[in-house]
């Protein structure tokens, strides 16, 4: 067994994680997971169902509903518990890739939010917060069987949001919120040189035959060890607008409009540990240091064959590689739609519809942003990735999709408040691309919370939930710019993964 840190994504997707904390009404790697109080009832009435200062960051609007200053600050830690099986892998040779074919998946996150809401006078009222919108993290083992697909996910966006609201009439308020985001991703994975690690000790015989003899033991175990990682960041800006209805006496309505964010992360890619080729070794700094392969026409071209180190014997190692690079990340836009209905004097329900315009996201690209370029050289050749300038690339191609969530709460007395909620995380993820990075399906989860007002000003919220993800099965393989399957390496596994989460909440009037 192998195992795993992993963080999902989207807190439906993981139940309510930071590093995959998305809220019960998200997908993908989008987070909700911003208020204790929605959380309770899986997020449904959200945006609808006046609570506290944390409605603010989901809709501007209703923060003219509340009329006492106050601050919110809360915390919510997610326990992933999850495992793969029947894991294999191929390199792109199409040799077996030597790992364990099962693993658990295990990672705790802790998932912060502040909020802050102060009316101005009977028309408007001023928010503030500071959350975790998009977000998802995952690191698996060194000996992970597809090590040569994904090794470490990390993406963060930190967003400080301050918001607006007015109060048109007795009925009717409309709100607006601008955010600054900042966003920082990391991507790793071993890389597979054309299975010279797989191949081993076994292409000494053909260094012995195109030597005649000289070099026996070329084999280069440092090729089992060669990585390959991208990281950058950027900072942009977003916004939120929001409208708040009394429908009828009874009913309130919430509408909530995200926008699109481009963010472009710039930084570097690195790579160690690469072969040395033929037709490179005129770039190197000492090109006598090298014997290159004979070519043998219709056998064997020794300018794409490792060259053999002469200080060493063995199939040569490049120093590390650096190139300036950057990544194209679109977080999408969505739209939120609540409702909170008063059914009794104690009992009212709850229900929210997001849609979100995850078919933005078609792929994961990383292209090179130095004027002496070391790495994509190489990656954007047509054998490899054939486009210019790309260093790597990985399809996608998601679907827009659709979360639901209904929720009930009761006022059992005057200190206490009870809530529940379940919640349908439709995932938009293409089965026919997902990968060992994003292993998600859909997602059904279920929450319980509370909320205590006791005779001191501050109050406190508390509440938990359990999310089940869909069993799914991952299928991955390696592609082109032009989304054509390349080389003879793939990776498969069967995916189960469940999330907990407990949330607490202190809400401090001033």
């Amino acid at each position: 067994m192998s195992n795993i840190s992993f963080s999902k994504y989207s807190l439906i997707a993981l139940g309510v994680a930071c590093a995959f904390t998305s809220s019960t009404n998200a997908a993908g790697f989008k987070l909700f997971e911003q208020s204790t109080s929605a959380m309770g009832n899986a997020y449904a009435g959200r945006g609808a169902q006046i609570t506290d200062a944390s409605i603010g960051f989901t809709n501007p609007a209703a923060l003219s509903q509340l009329k006492q200053a106050h601050w919110v600050l809360g915390l919510n830690v997610a326990n992933v518990d999850g495992e793969f099986k029947n894991a294999s892998a191929t390199s792109a040779q199409g040799m077996p890739v030597a790992g364990p074919d099962s693993g658990s998946l295990t990672n705790v996150s802790p998932i912060p939010h502040f909020h802050y809401v102060q009316p101005m006078n009977e028309k408007f009222t001023l928010g503030f917060s500071v959350a975790v919108p998009f977000g998802t993290s995952s690191e698996y083992n060194d000996d992970f069987v597809g090590r040569y697909f994904a090794q470490e996910t990390q993406l963060q966006v930190l967003a400080i949001q301050p918001s607006l609201s007015y109060q048109i009439n007795d009925k009717l308020s409309i709100g607006g919120a601008i955010a600054l985001n900042y966003a920082k991703g990391t991507l790793s994975k071993y890389k597979d040189h054309s299975g010279l690690c797989e191949l081993g000790t076994g292409i000494n015989g053909q260094y012995t035959q195109l030597s005649r003899g000289t070099f026996n033991e070329v084999a280069q175990p440092a090729y089992c060890e060669s990585q390959y990682e991208v990281s950058g960041d950027d900072l942009q800006p977003s916004f939120t607008l929001g409208l708040h209805y009394q429908l009828t006496e009874s009913t309130k309505l919430g509408i909530s409009y995200h926008s699109a964010v481009n963010y472009t992360l710039k930084g570097d890619s690195t790579i160690n540990n690469t072969p040395i080729t033929g037709e490179f070794v005129q770039y190197t700094q000492t090109p006598e240091q090298y014997w290159t392969a004979p070519t043998i026409p219709g056998v064997v071209d020794g300018a794409k064959l490792p060259v053999v180190d002469l200080t060493t014997g063995k199939l040569a190692v490049s120093p590390e590689k650096v190139e300036k690079s950057q990544l194209g990340l679109d977080t999408p836009q969505s739209a939120v739609i609540s409702f909170d209905t008063q059914m009794t004097d104690r009992l009212s329900l709850q229900w929210t519809a997001t849609w979100t315009q995850w078919s933005k996201f078609t792929d994961i690209s990383v292209l090179s942003d130095d004027t002496q370029p070391s790495i994509s050289p190489s990656s954007q050749q047509p054998q490899n990735l054939n486009a210019q300038g790309y260093i790597g690339y990985i399809p996608e191609h998601w679907n827009d999709a659709w979360a639901y969530a209904f929720g009930a709460t009761y006022q059992l007395n005057n200190q206490w408040t009870v809530k529940t909620g379940i919640a349908q995380d439709n995932s938009p993820v293409n089965s026919d691309y997902r990968s060992a990075r994003i292993p998600a399906n859909d997602r059904t989860w279920f929450t319980v919370g509370g909320h205590y007002q006791g005779n001191q000003p501050w109050s406190l919220d508390l509440a938990a939930g359990v999310m089940f993800m869909k069993d799914t099965t991952v299928i991955d393989r390696e592609y082109n710019a032009q989304d054509e399957v390349i080389y003879n390496s793939g990776y498969q596994a069967d995916y189960n993964i469940n999330a907990y989460v407990v949330s607490v909440q202190f809400n401090y009037p001033l």
